[in-house]
């Protein structure tokens, strides 16, 4: 029989590429009985469940956690042949439930869900361009204007967004359908992902949401080629229409070329290769361009680009930073949630740090900062 204990225990172990016998020698139990706790045949007792515990570098809490089962989720990034890889996914969905979870009993307890605009079904079929169009008029964008921030705006449209960090191979990121408390979007913010490239996934993500609706089984594993291209044409266009890019285009007319592909990219916070794409998609060039790129950016850098790099900041210092960092793309709504439950006194200092993945002390940190910024506002408006 499984248990909450015997699945995150079997897990974790995985993870960290334990055998049976090595955990239970760490936590000075017997084989047979770390045996009979990971198969669900038995119950640890209290000290045996705090040695695994220990042995492990988690908390109790980890170990003992029911994780929420999710049937609308769409994680088909990779084949994970190992069994460490088969539980790095694992544990990433088991993140992703119980931070969606925590999610939901907030905004339930605040009364502050927001309405999602995009009616289930609404897209699904629609051709990713015209898709894309639609959705940003139905966000209030305008057919050439640049989306400075889409953490803010998935926010904004009932999309609970999860910035993560896993080393998982291959995963950028994944999304939950509305049967299972979304829709949200969760996105890898590993470091060796450039930010372009976490932007770009978020938008990814939407369209799946809205153009794949249907598709949405955990069961399901394998990915779609022909739905990953729509998506990926989607979060192209929802990114950078093709109005606002042949205007940003056309007005770096007479600069080095280079140098008008990372302005271009820059506005709108895209990789410089979704704007090479987007000039063979208009018929200015054909496939050579990458190559051509990659040449003529070493020959006025003097610097190669890798094939996952983004142009760095100093390389382009001449004219403008060129490479998006960690503050254009951070979401935020969970920890107002959780500022706000606390100062209504409806969660504790210890059920705060959970929810963040903090410690309590940081918890009354930023309670305690946040505190001197409230006072200022409240003294200004007292004043007016």
């Amino acid at each position: 029989m499984n248990t909450a204990i015997s699945i995150n225990l079997r897990r974790i172990r995985k993870m960290k590429q334990l055998s049976q016998q090595e955990l239970a020698d760490m936590a000075n139990i017997s084989r047979n009985a770390y045996r009979s706790i990971e198969t669900g045949d038995s119950l640890p007792r209290g000290s045996n469940l705090s040695a695994l515990a220990r042995a492990l570098g988690i908390s109790v809490l980890v170990l003992t956690e029911e994780i929420p089962r999710l049937q609308s989720l769409r994680f088909r990034t990779l084949h994970a042949p190992s069994g460490r890889q088969r539980a790095e996914k694992e544990q990433v969905v088991s993140d992703v439930a119980i931070w969606l979870r925590n999610f939901n009993e907030l905004e339930e307890m605040l009364n502050e869900r927001k309405s999602y605009p995009f009616g289930e079904g609404t897209f699904v079929g629609a051709e990713p361009k015209l898709a894309a169009s639609e959705a940003r008029k139905m966000l209030g964008l305008e057919n050439d204007e640049c989306i400075a921030d889409i953490c803010e705006l998935l926010d904004g449209a009932g999309i609970k967004l999860l910035l993560m960090r896993s080393n998982l191979d291959r995963f950028f990121g994944l999304s939950v359908g509305p049967v299972d408390g979304g829709p949200a979007i969760a996105v890898n913010t590993e470091e060796s992902i450039p930010i372009e490239r976490q932007i770009f996934t978020a938008a990814h993500e939407l369209g799946h949401l809205l153009l794949h609706a249907e598709s949405y089984d955990a069961d399901q594993a394998e990915e779609d080629a022909q739905q990953e291209s729509e998506a990926s044409m989607f979060a192209s266009h929802f990114l950078m229409p093709n109005r606002g890019f042949r205007q940003a285009w056309s007005d770096s007319r007479g600069s080095d070329w280079v140098q008008s592909v990372l302005h271009t990219k820059r506005i709108f916070r895209v990789s410089y290769k979704t704007v090479l794409r987007r000039l063979i998609e208009e018929g200015a060039t054909d496939d050579g361009i990458y190559e051509k790129f990659s040449f003529a950016y070493g020959s006025l850098y003097n610097k190669q680009l890798k094939f996952k790099e983004e142009p760095d900041a100093y390389v382009a210092s001449r004219d403008e930073p060129s490479q998006l960092q960690r503050p254009d793309f951070i979401a935020d709504r969970l920890g107002r949630l959780v500022m706000d439950a606390l100062e209504k006194d409806l969660i504790t200092a210890s059920r705060a740090a959970e929810i963040l993945g903090i410690s309590v002390s940081k918890v009354r940190e930023r309670v305690e900062e946040w505190g001197v910024f409230d006072a200022g506002r409240n003294a200004k408006s007292d004043n007016l």
